[in-house]
């Protein structure tokens, strides 16, 4: 197996240096976005040679990113100067292994990672309950089961704002809704409060999924 690393890099003033070379006689190419088109309003360009070294393994590259900020963005002074929002990533992937875009590219894909660890720690692995290895890894995999469950719920159940709500949002709307149980005529309903903001979600994430096609077995 092939095990390569791919990490941000802090903009220092060397880099901030290297930027500046690489905005005069370096070649920009438009940076891609998920589904392989031109990224609008971005650019990248290969610092590698223009970065020092030091502190990295042998044989790492470096490749900047450069977009129109978005509304709200943090700019460093450095940006605000330039106009621009800037990131660096740092790779050891060699140069047969990918074009630029194509690395930039599966960097950026690395926060969706980043987004399931966090929700993670907020779901249980971020709290292990005993100094024995046997319960924290029976938590683990109870808590790793829960991430899973909400990722699928997002993806096939909910709409809007709830298919991207961290999980203390989800379980405040929905998952710890007030809601009883009856059974009449040999159904089970679930009934729930009229007056609850999300109700109308909750019962058209049920109708989803009951009429998701059952597994095969």
């Amino acid at each position: 197996m092939d095990t390569r690393f791919s990490v941000g890099v802090a903009i220092t003033d060397p880099i901030r240096q290297a930027i500046l070379s690489a905005k005069q006689h370096g070649q920009w190419v438009p940076a891609l976005d998920s589904d392989g088109e031109p990224r609008d309003g971005a650019q990248i360009c290969e610092l590698t040679g223009l970065v020092p070294g030091e502190g990295f393994p042998a044989g790492t590259r470096f490749i900047v990113r450069r977009e129109r900020p978005h509304p709200g963005a943090q700019l460093s002074l450095f940006d605000t100067i330039e106009g621009l929002r800037h990131q660096v990533v740092a790779t050891d992937t060699p140069p047969g292994q990918g074009s630029i875009q194509y690395l930039e590219a599966r960097h950026r894909g690395h926060a969706r990672v980043e987004d399931r660890i966090r929700c993670g720690k907020d779901t249980g692995f971020g709290r292990f309950p005993s100094r024995l290895f046997a319960i924290n890894a029976a938590w683990l995999q109870l808590a790793l089961t829960g991430i899973d469950l909400l990722a699928w719920t997002q993806l096939l159940l909910l709409d809007g704002d709830l298919a991207a709500a961290e999980p203390k949002k989800l379980r405040y709307r929905l998952l710890h809704v007030a809601a009883r149980l009856t059974r009449t005529a040999r159904q089970t309903r679930l009934r729930i409060a009229e007056h609850w903001p999300w109700a109308t979600q909750l019962v058209t994430a049920f109708h989803r999924l009951t009429a998701l096609p059952r597994p095969v077995t």
